[in-house]
């Protein structure tokens, strides 16, 4: 069965994507296109399921709603 994730994209001060899924704990990953970092991104999804089987862990269940921006003065 296949499921869908919601990945958080960044950008770090040397260009570098960084991605973080957040219905996985401690699940992320980084490339140097966006290209590269789905790829290495679905990688560590697949790794993080596996470890979650073999280990029993419990989903946490997050479920992604969305991004604002806030400005304070």
């Amino acid at each position: 069965m296949a499921r869908k994730f919601t990945v958080i994209i960044e950008q770090d001060e040397d260009g570098v994507f960084v991605g973080k899924v957040l219905e996985l704990r401690g699940c992320l990953s980084q490339g140097n296109t966006l290209n590269e970092l789905m790829e290495n991104i679905k990688e560590a999804i697949e790794l993080c399921l596996e470890v979650e089987k073999e280990q029993k862990i419990a989903e946490e269940h997050v479920k992604f709603v969305g991004v604002q921006q806030l400005e304070v003065a």
